[in-house]
């Protein structure tokens, strides 16, 4: 079982003293990543439902500081060498692709192929508006986009042709250090694990029920002639906060859990012991389960 922390570019860990100390002390006591999150502004006032809390609001100010995670990664890969980079997760119908495709391929070679980008379509209304992106058929684009990173990467004198972006003839170099680079889904929604299964390399569901969601990600992988075994399952959470870890790690395992994330803030203060102890504690005990 891989064990990663999320929500880490936030509070103190968004300044370059804290970071430094979260990722070094992560890779030091054996965990398999660092997840950030993303917001490229914050709304003084927004209707749209924020899904994964009862009070439907944002469990933070705005201003709170929340680093670019392509930037912020790009540092934490500076000052580690083992630890997993990812992002969990970045609103890619924000993003423009062909840029994007070049940022993560330049991250991802300049970390030695340490790079997970994982994606979602959004749900803050007022966010696409403040940007000037529609916020209608951001599904579909999320999915053309998927596709025409993967094509950027796959070779010189490329060529796309689609509902939202057309070219012809093109490279993007550098290249991902492997060739290319895991792309995880994230989502709580059916659509989001449908999504998974038909074009993610892993499934990062933020809530609801995790046996329904893997159910989904699984057959739909398998109606679209993929492995469903070669989508790996990450779940956030605090499955690893109560009084037996191990446990906890062999439940999630029996349902399909690949990577298990604990929060960030479990390690504010004393940062460098607080995480050394989880590692000894927990992340050691169950890294075979």
């Amino acid at each position: 079982m891989k064990i990663g922390i999320a929500f880490a570019n936030i509070v103190t860990f968004a300044e370059p003293e804290g970071m430094v100390e979260l990722a070094t002390a992560a890779e030091a006591a054996g965990f398999e990543s660092l997840w950030t999150v993303e917001h490229v502004i914050y709304p003084d006032n927004y209707e749209s439902t924020y899904p994964y809390d009862k009070t439907g609001k944002m469990p933070a100010e705005a201003s709170t500081s929340m680093p670019d995670p392509l930037i912020w990664l790009a540092m934490v890969g500076a000052h580690t060498s083992k630890i997993r980079l990812a992002t969990g997760i970045l609103i890619l119908p924000e993003r423009n692709p062909l840029v994007l495709a070049k940022q993560v391929a330049t991250l991802d070679m300049l970390t030695g192929g340490r790079f997970d980008l994982g994606i979602g379509v959004g749900w803050l209304h007022e966010e696409f508006d403040a940007l000037g992106i529609p916020w209608e058929r951001r599904g579909q684009r999320t999915d053309e986009y998927v596709d025409i990173i993967r094509t950027l990467w796959s070779g010189d004198s490329v060529s796309f042709e689609g509902e939202f972006h057309n070219f012809s003839g093109i490279s993007s170099n550098p290249k991902p250090a492997n060739g290319t680079v895991p792309i995880v889904i994230g989502g709580h929604s059916p659509a989001a694990a449908r999504r998974a299964g038909r074009l993610g390399d892993g499934f990062f569901p933020a809530g609801g029920n995790i046996i329904e969601l893997v159910d989904i990600v699984r057959q739909t992988a398998a109606d679209a002639g993929r492995d469903p075994a070669a989508i790996e399952i990450t779940f956030p959470g605090d499955a690893l906060l109560g009084s037996d870890p191990v446990a906890a790690a062999e439940e999630m395992r029996a349902a399909g859990v690949d990577r298990l994330i604990v929060p960030s803030y479990i390690f504010l203060g004393d940062t460098a012991q607080k995480t050394a102890d989880f590692g000894e504690k927990v992340v050691a005990p169950i890294a075979d389960i």
